[in-house]
């Protein structure tokens, strides 16, 4: 008899077993889980408050979406170590390019230092943006994070280079020589002519008045994201360090 009760009891053994640790395991998932949806509620909180409290400089403000995917890519970049400056550019290429869709901001003090038209690259679109390549000679813009290289002097004068951050997004940026400079067909001028903003070869080209102003500004390991909704930013992926 003892033999037919005794793999009974080692069945009811092993199964609490087990069952106990599922539950533990399933409660360490759910855990973790809480965690990081407390930390999310956390970190969104904290941008909106950053968003309802900047110095407008009586410019308009950025979507709050595109700001906080901007700003959630700000922290981890910094937390790399990968930019060093306190200074935020957005682009918001959902937008026309007949409106002012950059924004310079200072998150030292909160500040929007500037926004601007900017161009996207002439196979990305006509008014509005809506293809976008990594690939050399595309014409086309690269959307995602950047951190902002040094100035040189090229062809269009002073003109900043970019380092893109996501591979196969952007990191052919610099091969590319897809660098942020200034054009006179970024202009009003020029919108009221031909009804749309003008178009670069894939650079992110601004009014050559507010050239020298911006790129210094921005240079030397600044962080410039480029927003699209067909591409949404997810804060845990990896980035290039």
């Amino acid at each position: 008899m003892i033999y037919k009760i005794y793999p009974a009891i080692v069945f009811l053994f092993l199964s609490f077993v087990t069952d106990s640790k599922n539950a533990a395991e399933t409660k360490n998932v759910t855990a973790m889980s809480i965690s990081k949806v407390e930390k999310r509620s956390v970190i969104d909180t904290k941008i909106e408050n950053i968003y309802n409290t900047l110095n407008t400089n009586s410019f308009v403000l950025p979507e709050l979406k595109t700001f906080t995917e901007a700003l959630k890519g700000f922290y981890l970049l910094k937390e790399k170590g990968v930019i060093q400056k306190d200074i935020l550019t957005l682009i918001d290429f959902s937008l026309s390019s007949n409106l002012k869709r950059l924004w310079v901001i200072d998150l030292s003090s909160n500040t929007i230092l500037f926004q601007s038209l900017v161009a996207h690259g002439r196979n990305t679109g006509e008014e509005f943006a809506s293809a976008f390549s990594n690939v050399n000679s595309s014409f086309k813009s690269s959307l995602g994070f950047y951190a902002t290289g040094e100035i040189y002097q090229g062809k269009h004068g002073a003109s900043l280079r970019l380092d893109g951050l996501e591979r196969g997004i952007n990191d052919q940026a610099r091969k590319r020589g897809v660098v942020m400079h200034g054009a006179d067909y970024v202009s009003e001028s020029f919108i009221r002519a031909h009804k749309r903003l003008g178009r670069s070869q894939g650079c992110p080209a601004v009014p050559v008045e507010l050239t020298d102003d911006i790129i210094q500004t921005i240079k030397g390991k600044s962080c410039l994201y480029i927003y699209h909704p067909s591409r949404s930013f997810v804060m845990e992926q990896e980035l290039i360090s």
